[in-house]
């Protein structure tokens, strides 16, 4: 069945770098669904920060454009979230998901990944 797994978190000062990675190891979401990186922050809801077409489409929520960047790799399963000039306020637990249906939310998540970022 379908397993998102989050890796590639961890805390970095503001102004640095991290790339996260979700792997689904079924196989089943890549070639098939869009996906997407949510967040969600200490006492906030959580938020859609990017998302990536099946065809390779992307967008991202105004706070982080210029900034993050998605991407995904069908051949090894791997969906990516490189993630410049980090600020306080991208701390959060991210979160991986796969699989929109149309008016409905995404079919799968993964457990998240903690990045903090320190001023």
């Amino acid at each position: 069945q379908v397993h998102l797994v989050e890796s590639g978190g961890g805390s970095v000062q503001a102004g640095g770098s991290l790339k996260l990675s979700c792997t689904d190891g079924s196989g089943y979401v890549f070639s098939r669904c869009g996906m997407a990186w949510h967040r969600q922050a200490p006492g906030k809801e959580r938020e859609l920060v990017a998302n990536i077409d099946k065809d390779g489409t992307t967008t991202y929520v105004d706070s982080v454009k210029g900034r993050f960047t998605i991407s995904r790799d069908n051949a090894k399963n791997t969906l990516y979230l490189q993630m410049n000039s980090l600020k306080t306020e991208d701390t959060a637990v991210y979160y991986c998901a796969a699989c929109k249906r149309p008016n409905v939310n995404y079919s799968f998540w993964g457990q998240g990944t903690q990045v903090t970022v320190a001023s």
